[in-house]
């Protein structure tokens, strides 16, 4: 089994920062994406941005140029910055990856239990 841990969500004002951490725990295992999703009050859940392992990224185009995905492959974890926080980013967010067990093709995918990010004044 995987487990995702998030960290690093709260409360913050507009155009303030805030950095999410996902630790994935477990053995015997390599993570092809990581990712970071986000689902606000009635609304359904959207990528926010991914990273593959070999370090290429997407990112939602109303994220681009404010929020950074990265990782540590070391450390199982995946990062995201998020700089110039706007009302309209609040959400739960959650981290996601893409599991290739050693010495199968098999891939799963995990999902943290999601970390909430509050902007408002």
């Amino acid at each position: 089994q995987v487990q995702l841990v998030e960290s690093g969500g709260g409360l913050v004002q507009p155009g303030g920062s805030l950095r999410l951490s996902c630790a994935a725990s477990g053995t015997s295992f390599s993570i092809n994406t990581m990712g970071w999703y986000r689902q606000a009050p009635g609304k359904e859940r959207e990528l926010v941005a991914a990273i593959l392992s070999g370090g290429s990224t997407i990112e939602l185009d109303s994220v681009k140029g404010r929020f950074t995905i990265s990782r540590d492959n070391d450390k199982k974890t995946v990062y995201l910055q998020m700089n110039n926080l706007k009302p309209e980013d609040t959400a739960v967010y959650y981290c996601n990856a893409d599991v290739r067990w050693w010495g199968t093709s098999s891939v799963e995918t995990y999902w943290g239990k999601g970390t909430l990010v509050t902007v408002s004044s």
